[in-house]
């Protein structure tokens, strides 16, 4: 490389550098695991589990949601313990996807609360949801099926993309009130 090459890259270098204004470190921002909340969150109370005709109107709400738009989705409802009660696979829905359909409802159901709230943890890089957490998938479409403000079970789907299932869950869950 010439003197004159190096010369211009390193003016260029310069200038670049000049574009930038020099900032004072900033303070972190607070940590959310560190904030105590005053109320216990996710604290719904555990009701009678849910029955199989009740469950089997669930995955036919979520799997008609399905249907209209064409998604061919395995949906999986469990009972408040995490126990499955009923399955449905959808033709030609993808296999890997029935485990996970069930694996989603069971989390919803233990920790009472979306899988989409262990999805938005590892995005936001709060890694301890998959180090610490037994049992618990980061990926939407599974929602707990609350009747009468408790808990009863929770569906999950699996087979689209996380917001796909979480469309055909959240139809399946609408019809336990």
């Amino acid at each position: 490389m010439s003197p004159k090459s190096v010369l211009t890259i390193a003016m260029l270098g310069a200038s670049l550098l000049g574009l930038s204004p020099i900032q004072a470190q900033q303070p972190a921002p607070a940590n959310p695991l560190d904030t105590v909340p005053e109320k216990m969150p996710f604290d719904v109370p555990y009701g009678t589990p849910i029955s199989l005709e009740r469950a089997g109107a669930a995955i036919a709400a979520a799997v008609a949601e399905a249907k209209k738009r064409d998604w061919k989705l395995n949906v999986a409802v469990v009972d408040s313990g995490g126990n499955l009660v009923a399955f449905q696979r959808m033709d030609g829905s993808q296999i890997a996807s029935i485990q996970v359909s069930e694996h989603k409802a069971r989390a919803a159901a233990l920790y009472r609360r979306e899988t989409k709230v262990f999805e938005s943890g590892i995005q936001l890089s709060n890694l301890n949801y998959l180090i610490t957490l037994d049992g618990v998938i980061a990926s939407r479409g599974g929602i707990p099926l609350v009747e009468g403000g408790k808990l009863v079970g929770a569906i999950g789907c699996s087979g689209g993309t996380g917001s796909q299932d979480e469309v055909a869950c959240k139809a399946g869950a609408a019809i336990i009130k």
